[in-house]
């Protein structure tokens, strides 16, 4: 009997069209329109945080939403469905090859199995277990980041340097990989040109994560034109694709090994990190808007935004408001607030909780001691002026 593993090779060859026979006679039921959170009591919010995953990230445009519904009312193949998908990934984003992952992190897990395996089926199988496979993944101390998990997940050791010469001496034979955290390029010794020379001198992988950092479109090819082997872009932040989903993409035979070590591949350590049909259409409808759509326009969009903001307070007493933009990761406008506690005799952290707990509820960056901190660029059409209005009352009130 045929196991698994040959069934999906073989379902693999299906034609597109002949695997979606008989799925346009299912019908979507028409159904009452529901407030599930609502009968679940899980609170919503205006979300001025930003797209922190906790936070459920970003809303999926129309288009996105549309190409999910569509994808779940057909059949397909799903490695054919990743073929034409990832082919037309890489077209927008200038690389080889690409494919649609559980995430970000889900792209970091696969592409270091690529690096160690190959598509080398014994290989594949044998993950996490690296006994006479290559083992390690070089990475710039600075770099050292939670995320850099999902590479461990693959079982490999982690060798830590801080500069290129400590680099060049930390290659080997047990070499698979090296990564860079895009975010951190100025916490490092090793500038991305650098260590994307470095690898092509040792004939080493380089993969740069740079999950959160788009806008700007440009990063989009950016870093492959570098010389980068592998990036990953995360799909549900800047991109507004599914949270769930993400971008892998570079070389190909690099991204044909991340395939085999991962769904709908039983025998394989990224098994877990399937992604389904719906995931790919929307990351490629979501991709292909944002490509397509005008930036500049946008960016007028969330100055304007800010701009409501700032006007709503102004004129508190001591406070004051600071516009700026993070030169890499979440490239967008963001507002800074601080004040003399002895005039607004409230603290960011008590202002955030009056928000939160507020109607409606409005989430504000986390993690700040000292000062309020907020971004606009997940705000929905006149949302601006809610948490303009419900920011100068708070304060206001103190």
């Amino acid at each position: 009997m045929a196991n698994r593993r040959t069934f999906i090779r073989g379902v693999a060859s299906v034609p597109l069209g002949a695997a979606a026979v008989g799925a346009g006679s299912l019908q979507a039921a028409t159904t009452k329109s529901r407030d599930y959170f609502k009968e679940l009591g899980v609170r919503t919010f205006i979300n001025a945080a930003g797209t922190y995953t906790a936070l459920t990230a970003s809303l999926m445009p129309a288009e996105v939403v549309a190409a999910i519904e569509y994808a779940s009312k057909h059949f397909v193949a799903l490695n054919e469905l990743q073929d034409k998908v990832g082919q037309r990934i890489a077209q927008l984003v200038g690389t080889e090859a690409a494919m649609v992952t559980s995430g970000a992190a889900g792209a970091l897990t696969c592409g270091t199995a690529a690096c160690i395996t190959g598509k080398e089926q014994k290989a594949i199988s044998q993950l996490p277990d690296l006994t006479g496979l290559k083992s390690e993944v070089i990475m710039q101390k600075a770099h050292r980041y939670g995320y850099d998990h999902a590479v461990r997940a693959v079982g490999i050791r982690m060798v830590e340097v801080e500069t290129a010469d400590e680099l060049e001496r930390a290659v080997s034979p047990k070499t698979a990989m090296m990564l860079f955290f895009n975010d951190a390029q100025g916490r490092g010794k090793i500038g991305a040109a650098d260590f994307v020379a470095l690898g092509k001198k040792h004939n080493v992988p380089t993969f740069n994560d740079a999950s959160a950092d788009v806008p700007p479109v440009e990063n989009l090819t950016k870093y492959t034109k570098m010389g980068f082997d592998l990036v990953t872009f995360s799909g549900g932040k800047g991109l507004r694709g599914p949270q769930s989903a993400g971008v892998l993409a570079g070389r190909k035979d690099l991204i044909d090994a991340a395939r085999l070590n991962t769904s709908p591949y039983s025998d394989s350590v990224a098994r877990g990190m399937k992604v389904n049909k719906e995931e790919m259409l929307g990351m490629l409808v979501a991709l292909e808007r944002y490509t397509s759509m005008d930036h500049a326009a946008e960016t007028k969009e969330w100055e304007h935004r800010i701009s409501t903001i700032v006007d709503s307070v102004k004129d508190l007493p001591s406070l004051k408001t600071e516009v700026f933009v993070p030169e890499i990761a979440n490239h967008t406008p963001h507002l800074r607030i601080t004040w003399d506690s002895s005039k607004i005799s409230l603290t960011p952290d008590a202002v955030r909780k009056q928000l939160r707990e507020g109607q409606p509820s409005i989430e504000t960056t986390p993690g700040e001691k000292d000062q309020l901190l907020m971004t606009v660029w997940m705000l929905q059409p006149g949302e601006a002026q809610i948490v303009a209005r419900r920011l100068r009352s708070v304060l206001k009130g103190a």
